[in-house]
Order: C-alpha cells, then sequence, then structure tokens
C-alpha cells in the first residue's frame, strides 16, 4: 500500500488537530469538522461531503473541482511536502541529486535537501502558487521532520524559511507533527506564529505496525 494512502488512513483513525488562531468546530451543516485524504483526485469529491475542513493533495484536483468544495462550504487544505519526495511526483527526477537517502518504511520516497536553493525555489516560487491558483485555503505542510533526521543548520535553516515562504500567502499554514523543529525554533524565537497557523499529528489515538501493514488503538 502506498504512503499516501496508508497516511490517509492513519490520519483519519486517530488525529489531534490544534490550531494557533481558533479551534475548529464543525458547522450544522457538516458531521466532521475534519478529514484528511490523501489518496484521492477529483473525480472522488462524493466522499468528502461530511467534513467541514478537507485536507487534500490539490496537484490531482483542478480549479472546478476546488471551486465546487468551497461552493459547498468546505475549506479546502492541500498537501505540500517540502522535506521529501515521492517518485510518483512528476518532478521526482528534477532533483535526484538533492536526495539524502530514503524515507524508512517508505522506499519509494526519498529525503531531500531543503537547503538547496533551487528546491526552496520550486517550492515556494512553483508548487506552491499553482495550488493558491486553483482556489485553496492553506497547506498541509508534511516531513518537516528532515530537520530532525538530518540534524545540520543548513536544512534546518532551509526548512524554516520555507515555512516562512509558505507563510507569506497568508493561508493555514498546517505543519503535520514535527515537535523537533517547533521546539527548537520557539526555544531561539519565543513564539512560532510566524511559520505555521497550526498541527496535525497523527497516531494519538491509533498505531501502525510496519511489519504486518495493519492498524491498532
Amino acid at each position: 500500500m502506498s504512503k499516501i494512502r496508508w497516511f490517509a488512513f492513519a490520519v483519519i483513525i486517530g488525529m489531534l488537530f490544534y490550531t494557533l488562531r481558533e479551534k475548529c468546530e464543525a458547522s450544522d451543516s457538516f458531521a466532521y469538522d475534519y478529514g484528511v485524504f490523501l489518496s484521492i483526485d477529483g473525480s472522488m469529491v462524493e466522499v468528502l461531503e461530511d467534513y467541514e475542513t478537507i485536507v487534500i493533495d490539490a496537484q490531482y484536483f483542478d480549479a472546478q473541482d476546488i471551486c465546487r468544495l468551497k461552493e459547498e462550504g468546505h475549506t479546502v487544505i492541500s498537501y505540500i511536502n517540502i522535506g521529501s519526495v515521492e517518485n510518483f511526483r512528476d518532478y521526482y527526477e528534477d532533483y535526484e541529486e538533492l536526495f539524502l537517502g530514503t524515507y524508512e518504511n517508505w522506499e519509494e520516497e526519498q529525503w531531500v535537501d531543503t537547503g538547496d536553493r533551487h528546491w526552496q525555489q520550486f517550492i515556494l516560487e512553483e508548487l506552491a502558487p499553482e495550488l493558491i491558483e486553483k482556489g485553496i485555503d492553506g497547506f498541509f505542510v508534511d516531513n518537516c521532520d528532515v530537520c530532525y533526521n538530518y540534524r545540520d543548520n543548513r536544512i534546518y535553516d532551509g526548512t524554516i524559511m520555507l515555512l516562512k515562504g509558505l507563510m507569506k500567502y497568508h493561508k493555514t499554514v498546517l505543519i503535520n507533527g514535527c515537535d523537533y523543529i517547533l521546539s527548537r525554533y520557539e526555544e531561539r524565537k519565543g513564539n512560532v506564529t510566524d511559520i505555521m497557523t497550526g498541527i496535525n499529528q497523527e497516531t494519538v489515538f491509533s498505531s501502525i505496525d510496519f511489519d504486518n501493514e495493519t492498524f491498532g488503538y
């Protein structure tokens, strides 16, 4: 099973969603306030209808899909991977020289050097604008923990630069996990409000057994 599909189920089964700006509560129109759906595309929007705030991979949706979702009252957050590259992305081979190593348990994915200016330019000047042009409300930022796995100030600084760059679009910026970067940044700066607006945390109420490819509580 691909990482994206595993990840989608893991987050839906067990998550703790906390935002620094406001607590997200479901309106009367939706059964649930928040859901992460990373293994679907624009042909499967019906599975999103019960969720007020939805996280999707907007690279696989067009502007019309997202417009429809927003007209129905959804807040649409797009997945964006700043710390690694999956081999199914159309830009995978463009950045092979920046790969740092294989992502444990996700062999189809490579950690990437976030300190490289070409990678930074791609994320902030190409990928992020393309997603915003589709009408998304914010970013679900994955794999900031590249700077935990590779304890290099250059990688840490590059990751922080990427987060600040995404914040400049004045959209929601949710970091998926990575207490390391948040703790380190807060110790130095006193707060984290200039690099994020919220946190998504996996496996709070669930667990993943990678050896047997099963979930637990």
